[in-house]
């Protein structure tokens, strides 16, 4: 009998790799709730939809760039960031409540990725990679406050 593999912890490289996939997952799906939102919250959800995917496409960039500055190649490609991120997609035709639970779910999936992280940035002494991930962090905990706070309406 084989023994068995032990599962390698994640490194902070494959942790901020994830960070990117669970990132651009959520740009591709705040974009299609953008599109698609429909409603008497069209426009502020249609704004404030715009507002979020505008920011994470440059906060993305950041991220894949400190990648880079630590050694290893950015993740790419939609295909595998599809399949790195593993997100279930919305449909096209979802309720305007639908897509902001789906993206509230979406962005505490990440910040428990970018926490995870912070961690191991921390652990490893990596303070500008640290302090990018609090910054981050500190970013999609308001959007999930002000998601919940929609909700409650």
């Amino acid at each position: 009998m084989a023994a068995k593999k032990k599962k390698q912890e994640p490194t902070l490289i494959d942790t901020l790799r994830t960070v990117v996939a669970d990132s651009y997952a959520l740009l591709g799906q705040t974009h299609i709730c953008h599109w698609n939102v429909r409603g008497p919250s069209f426009f502020s959800l249609h704004t404030a939809f715009e507002e979020q995917y505008t920011e994470l496409f440059t906060a993305i960039d950041e991220i894949a760039e400190r990648i880079r500055a630590l050694g290893a190649l950015a993740p790419g490609g939609l295909g595998n960031l599809a399949n790195m991120a593993g997100t279930k997609e919305i449909k096209e035709d979802a309720s305007a409540s639908e897509m902001v639970k789906h993206l509230l779910s979406l962005n505490a999936h990440l910040v428990k990725d970018m926490k995870q992280a912070r961690d191991l940035a921390g652990e490893a002494g990596d303070t500008q990679t640290e302090d990018l991930m609090i910054g981050r962090i500190q970013v999609h905990e308001k959007t999930i406050w002000m998601l919940e706070s929609f909700l409650e309406g």
